[in-house]
This record gives structure tokens, C-alpha cells and sequence, in this order.
């Protein structure tokens, strides 16, 4: 991370060199807040299966503007993981086409981490390629294939160019300190990347890397973006663990109404251990050796419609994991979840809304379950 470190500081240093001190320090404090209240009918305490019951997400985020060029954001959220700090960071804005992203910040991916926040979707609940902490067989699955928001340490480069006023081109491309696991990891243990105890820093001294390309193609009632995202890296101490994320998106707005659709597959490099026979539940392969990877995958798919002061969605969401697992693991070599939910919002007061959603899990390894969600959210 030492190259990070100097590029970062000559960053700064061009953004003092480049600010106006004549300029007026502009700030901007703005948040959201959702309570939301999750339901197993099938279980008296749901606690073995999910994180059930009432959960706050809380955001507050200041935002500070030096002038044309130079910006600050800080966001502090607070949700069943506790106290994180969600951003911390200066962008430079050299152009439209040129910024230069330093500090703590959710990495560009994907569609859905733009709209994390609980005041900025319409369902109580993100979908299960990006859930924290609110699926079913939370612990067995290891949560979701990248959970949103993931928040790290590094320098993003993005951009956006405009065709006329028709047509836009969206990039990014940045250097983070990455997942982490133990030396002996099956998977990601997400514990680490947000615990005080581990320490804010790269566990294995090497960075992950990644990018992000999308296109949007608008009109004065519609658009429409295609886009795509990779991430790659090591996560354990070692620096030998490989992993890769990639993932692509699209999105048709019509008026105020949306079709979402997105697909995101990780592939994940296992440690075997010194006797990967006794480590593992399945034996080796046709050629006597042990696979050491695994390959999760995620998709939704979900429509939005506004009808006053009602919304609705309906969301098909679903992943499924490929690969080799521990003796202790209730899941099999191969297995999978679909989920189905139909949702609906009620504007209560100005941007106040209710929250209501029933959702379908159907397992391949568990009992199906009925899951209820009844919350209250807006911003502020």
C-alpha cells in the first residue's frame, strides 16, 4: 500500500494547488434513517436462521465543497454491524472526465451499491447477490456474493463523459486494500473488514483492484444503462488466496417507473490444509487432486411502479454456490436459493414511507420459509 500512500499525498497536493482559497466553504448534512421489523412465521425465535426482529439503519453523511474542484464526504451508519464509518474522502475533479477519489469509500460495482441506503429502495431488504445481514441461512451461506455497502481503504479513479445530451459514458477504476480472510479461509469473513479489532488496514499488504464501465442512454421521459464491473484480488494474510469478482447490470426507467436486472459470480480460492481428506466433505477429483476453488453466484431481477402515493416491486432474486465444503458445512456441493417478493411502499408523509414485503425462500439444502418485512423509512 506504500505506492497508494504517495499517490494519494500527491493527490492532495494537487488539490491545494488547484483550489481557489477565495472560494466560500460550502457544507451540506443530510441522512436517512429506516426501522424495519422481520418475521419467520415457521419460527418462534428466528435468530438460528437470520438476524430477525427490529433493525435500525441509520446514515448521516456531511458533505463539504471547496469550490469547483475539490470536495469532501463523511458518512457514519449504523445497522446491525454496529458503528461504520461508510465514507471518509476528498475527491479532485479535474474534469468532468478526470476525479480523483482518496480515503474510505464504497468501490464502484455494480448497480445497486449506488442506491444502498434504506431511503433510496423501495424494499426493506437488498437483494441477495448484495445482502449484509437480512437473508435466511445467513451463516450457512457465508451472506451474499458482495455485500452492500462494501466500504474500503484506497484511491478510486472514475469519470463520466457526455455525448450531446443523449448519451453518457461512465467509468472508474481503483486500488482498495480488499477482502480478508484467515490463512486457513474457506471464504471472506467480513467480520475483519469491519471490526476495529483487526485494525483499518490491508491484512496482506498487497492491493485488490478493480473497474467499473457503464453507458446510459436518455430521454426526456426514459433511459436505459448497460454496465459491467470486475474486482480481483487476494484476501489472506499470506497473500496467496485468490479471488475474482465480476458482475453486469441494466436498467430501463420509464417515467417513474424501473426495470432492474443484475448478475454478479465470484470465484473464490479455498485453503486445503495439510489434509484437505480430512478438511473437506467431498474427495478428490478424477485426477487425484483437490479443487480449491468456489464459484457463487447471485442475480434479481425486479420492476418498480409508482402509483401515487403507492409503490410497488416485484423481485425474483436468487445465488447459488459450486465447490467443494467442510465436513461441519450444512450445504452441498452444489446448492442454491431462490427467493421471490412482492413488496409495497406508502408515502405516509412527504418522503416518509411504509414499508411492507412478504418473501419466499426456497432452498435446495433447508425447508422452504414464508418471510415478512414491515418498516418505516425516509430521509432527512
Amino acid at each position: 500500500m506504500r505506492s497508494l500512500l504517495v499517490l494519494g499525498v500527491l493527490v492532495i497536493a494537487a488539490a491545494a494547488a488547484l483550489a481557489d482559497p477565495a472560494d466560500k466553504l460550502q457544507r451540506n448534512f443530510a441522512g436517512s434513517v429506516q426501522l424495519d421489523y422481520m418475521a419467520v412465521p415457521s419460527e418462534s425465535v428466528a435468530r438460528a436462521q437470520a438476524l430477525d426482529g427490529a433493525t435500525v439503519e441509520l446514515s448521516l453523511k456531511l458533505a463539504a465543497d471547496y469550490g469547483e474542484h475539490l470536495s469532501s464526504n463523511v458518512k457514519i451508519c449504523v445497522a446491525c454491524h454496529g458503528m461504520e464509518v461508510g465514507m471518509a474522502f476528498f475527491d479532485l475533479r479535474v474534469a468532468d472526465e478526470l476525479n480523483f477519489r482518496v480515503g474510505r469509500f464504497t468501490p464502484a460495482f455494480g448497480e445497486f451499491p449506488l442506491r444502498h441506503d434504506p431511503a433510496n429502495h423501495r424494499t426493506s431488504d437488498k437483494p441477495l447477490p448484495y445482502d449484509m445481514g437480512r437473508m435466511l441461512r445467513i451463516r450457512e451461506w457465508n451472506m451474499s456474493v458482495l455485500p452492500a455497502p462494501w466500504v474500503d481503504n484506497g484511491i478510486e479513479l472514475n469519470g463520466t463523459h457526455f455525448f450531446d445530451e443523449v448519451m453518457q459514458l461512465d467509468y472508474a477504476a481503483y486500488a482498495v486494500a480488499g477482502p480478508r480472510g484467515n490463512a486457513d479461509a474457506m471464504d471472506f469473513d467480513y467480520r475483519q473488514s469491519r471490526t476495529a479489532e483487526a485494525y483499518y488496514v490491508d491484512n496482506n499488504s498487497r492491493p485488490a483492484v478493480g473497474a467499473h464501465l457503464s453507458s446510459t442512454i436518455s430521454s426526456p421521459n426514459a433511459s436505459f444503462t448497460l454496465g459491467a464491473s470486475g474486482m480481483a484480488g487476494t484476501y489472506d494474510p499470506e497473500n496467496k488466496l485468490r479471488f475474482a469478482v465480476v458482475g453486469a447490470h441494466a436498467v430501463l426507467g420509464i417515467g417513474g417507473a424501473f426495470l432492474r436486472a443484475e448478475y454478479l459470480a465470484r470465484r473464490t480460492e479455498m485453503a486445503l490444509g495439510e489434509h484437505p481428506e480430512e478438511r473437506f466433505r467431498y474427495g478428490p477429483g478424477m485426477d487425484g487432486t483437490f479443487d480449491p476453488y468456489a464459484l457463487k453466484e447471485g442475480f434479481y431481477a425486479e420492476a418498480e411502479v409508482p402509483a401515487g402515493r403507492l409503490g410497488f416491486v416485484l423481485r425474483a432474486d436468487g445465488m447459488r454456490r459450486r465447490g467443494n465444503v467442510l465436513q461441519t458445512s450444512e450445504l452441498r456441493s452444489d446448492s442454491a436459493i431462490l427467493r421471490y417478493t412482492v413488496a409495497a411502499t406508502v408515502r405516509l408523509r412527504e418522503a416518509l414511507r411504509l414499508k411492507l414485503s412478504g418473501e419466499r425462500y426456497d432452498f435446495s439444502d433447508f425447508e422452504d420459509e414464508l418471510v415478512f418485512h414491515l418498516g418505516i423509512a425516509g430521509p432527512f
